[in-house]
């Protein structure tokens, strides 16, 4: 059969039915490239929703985060990706998180901001088990959940709350890239 004619098998078909990457919904990183979720497919991701003008939960998710990036051994660093999702989808566009990751020193080569539009937030923080509302003063009530994935977008921990033990994710993530 002539390549033209082969039935072309959805990219679905290699995620099970517990991936997040399963998910249609569009993202735009920082960079201004546009993406799906199933981009991030190949390599465990930490996961966070939050917003950029957050003066108080948000800093502290974003420190955690580090804190995992730093506890992990050298080598396997580089092996995992960290994604920032925003909730706000007025004020965080993708030039704004472009600007909160040069601020917060974030490298390109294993984190990723991504803004969306809010019914495909509201999916991922639906999947996610992430409740936020916005208030009246433009501030965001917000779950604070670091959500690991797996390299096929399945989740395997949260860590839920400010400031928590790591190590149990940490040694998810090792437990992760040495099967």
């Amino acid at each position: 059969v002539p390549a033209c004619c082969a039935k072309a098998e959805p990219a679905a078909a290699n995620f099970s039915d517990k991936s997040l990457y399963l998910t249609e919904s569009k993202w735009t990183t920082d960079v201004g490239k546009n993406i799906t979720l199933g981009e991030l497919k190949g390599r465990p991701q930490v996961v966070i929703m939050f917003f950029a003008s957050c003066q108080y939960a948000c800093p502290i998710l974003l420190h955690d985060l580090t804190r995992i990036e730093t506890a992990l051994p050298a080598k396997l660093r580089g092996k995992v990706g960290f994604t920032l999702v925003t909730f706000d989808t007025r004020r965080d566009t993708p030039e704004a998180l472009a600007k909160f990751r040069e601020t917060r020193n974030l490298p390109v080569a294993n984190w990723t901001l991504l803004h969306g539009e809010s019914d495909d937030v509201l999916e991922l923080a639906a999947l996610l088990g992430v409740k936020y509302k916005e208030e009246a003063t433009g501030q965001f009530a917000h779950s604070n959940i670091i959500t690991v994935l797996n390299a096929d977008g399945e989740i395997v921990q949260q860590l839920v709350g400010l400031g928590q033990d790591i190590q149990p994710v940490v040694q998810q993530l090792e437990k992760l890239l040495t099967n």
